[in-house]
């Protein structure tokens, strides 16, 4: 009996210390959850708000430089990036599995013949596809002709590559022109206040330097935005003109190889 008894005692002991250490985790775990939960709820309030502090320090900014000249310096950014969307859509398009579209041509030569081949080339996206269309439809006045078609619509869609390009250096060169005329303006708005008080005053420049700063930093801001489009612009098309070289000497040699 006694045994019983100081078992039950032990169960109970054991099973109430038990329960007061789960209960005691279990409160730990709630305690350290809440407040994780509320460190995270801190930095994600801290973080929307450096955000829309940013986005409003950014419309701050922009609306101190002036709508003359910043309002020219965002025309040319938006109209940069346009034109460099553009350009990289139309370039991804335009890129080809050049060694498949050999292989394909090769193959459908052997079995069916230039007919063939060409309608390999109409079924295909992209500039390769168009040039040696243009070779094979030239392949029967021999491969001195199908290698000057080569040639010839290759400049031609090379030019189609570079299409409006120009324009995204333009206003890469016209963003801190326009920065560097607002700082010029600026300062002699400065100088101008500082001869009608006939004093140097720190108050009176204050306006005019601050004016011109923001206008340089806004026009070199989207001069590095865009000088980043341009550069992959042409790192692309240099990379498809490559493949498109390529892809024609391995066209003529093709047809040569079929006319012997």
């Amino acid at each position: 009996m006694k045994k019983i008894l100081f078992a039950l005692i032990l169960f109970v002991f054991v099973g109430s210390t038990f329960t007061t250490n789960a209960y005691a985790t279990t409160t730990i775990n709630s305690i350290v959850t809440i407040q994780d939960s509320q460190d995270d709820s801190m930095m994600q309030a801290s973080s929307d708000e450096a955000s829309a502090g940013f986005t409003q320090e950014l419309k701050k900014r922009f609306i101190e430089g002036g709508p003359g000249f910043m309002g020219i310096v965002l025309i040319c950014l938006i109209l940069g990036l346009a034109i460099s969307i553009e350009r990289i859509i139309y370039l991804n398009l335009s890129t080809t599995n050049s060694e498949k579209l050999t292989g394909d041509v090769e193959e459908a030569l052997k079995s069916g013949g230039v007919e063939a081949a060409k309608e390999v080339c109409r079924n295909t996206k992209g500039p390769i596809a168009s040039i040696f269309y243009q070779g094979l439809d030239r392949a029967k006045d021999g491969v001195e002709s199908a290698e000057k078609a080569v040639i010839s619509y290759g400049g031609v869609q090379m030019g189609q590559l570079e299409k409006n390009v120009s324009w995204i250096s333009l206003f890469i060169a016209l963003a801190p022109m326009l920065g560097f005329m607002g700082t010029v303006i600026g300062m002699i708005n400065a100088f101008d206040r500082i001869e009608a008080a006939g004093d140097m005053q720190p108050s009176l420049v204050a306006g005019g330097i601050k004016i011109a700063l923001l206008t340089t930093v806004f026009g070199l801001i989207v001069a590095i935005i865009l000088q980043v489009f341009y550069n992959y612009i042409v790192a692309k098309i240099d990379s498809i003109v490559n493949d498109m070289e390529d892809a024609s000497i391995t066209l003529i040699d093709i047809l040569s190889a079929q006319k012997k």
